[in-house]
């Protein structure tokens, strides 16, 4: 996947392959390794970044359902100077923001990340009064990850979209959470749909007959359903 493809609602499966580490200390939360994978960057103004990383140490502590990485053995074995390895095993997540960074932002490590998806993990729902929530990747620096799309609501259509509906209604589409209805009334597009324009006013027709064939059958009803069983959550309350 390239960074243009990840949005708000996709479902991804994300796995990491397990690389020797080692155990640097161990707290009551957490254990600390020695991170296999990035360097210190030299450049870093107020970063001083020592090569670890702190991973939750049992699923009993508050960052574990929203860490991804795990140890072999578990954390929760492992002491001060011991080997380990480190990675993620194949998880289903879904994207609940995407960020992007020009410049790159300085984190006090090699590379900087311009991406950031904040994914949660299948069986918890996006809590949009939380101030944070989640685990963020960047999928585009040295930690080698596998990802790959297993399912997006509303695939068919962009980001900026104008639709209209089979009742007339027009609607802007901003990811499948975000269908705006220009008449300001409430309620869901009614499929089939036709696509009005691209975000940049531009008019494809084979677009056009993409969206029209892709919205034959189905509902946006059915379309989150889709997403729900994928994610087993619930999507956010706008």
């Amino acid at each position: 996947m390239v960074e243009s493809e990840f949005r708000a609602g996709d479902v991804l499966k994300v796995s990491c392959s397990f690389t020797p580490a080692r155990v640097i200390d161990v707290s009551s939360a957490h254990v600390s390794i020695r991170w296999p994978w990035w360097q210190s960057d030299p450049d870093a103004v107020g970063f001083d970044w020592n090569g670890n990383v702190a991973i939750a140490r049992g699923a009993d502590m508050p960052d574990w359902s929203a860490e991804l990485f795990r140890t072999e053995p578990s954390a929760e074995t492992l002491q001060a100077g011991a080997d380990c390895r480190v990675g993620i095993p194949p998880t289903v997540v879904h994207v609940i923001e995407v960020q992007s960074f020009d410049p790159p932002i300085e984190t006090g490590w090699l590379p900087r990340p311009h991406c950031e998806i904040v994914v949660l993990r299948r069986g918890v729902s996006e809590d949009v009064n939380a101030v944070e929530q989640g685990s963020g990747i960047n999928p585009y620096d040295d930690i080698p990850l596998i990802i790959d799309l297993v399912f997006r609501p509303y695939a068919f259509l962009n980001i900026g979209d104008d639709v209209a509906d089979c009742r007339g209604r027009l609607w802007r589409f901003d990811g499948p959470w975000d269908l705006y209805a220009y008449d300001r009334q409430e309620g869901i597009p009614t499929w089939p749909l036709a696509l009005v324009a691209g975000g940049d006013g531009s008019v494809d027709a084979e677009r056009q007959a993409l969206v029209a064939a892709a919205t034959t059958i189905g509902s946006h009803e059915t379309e989150i359903e889709t997403w729900r069983r994928a994610v087993h959550a619930e999507p956010p309350a706008r």
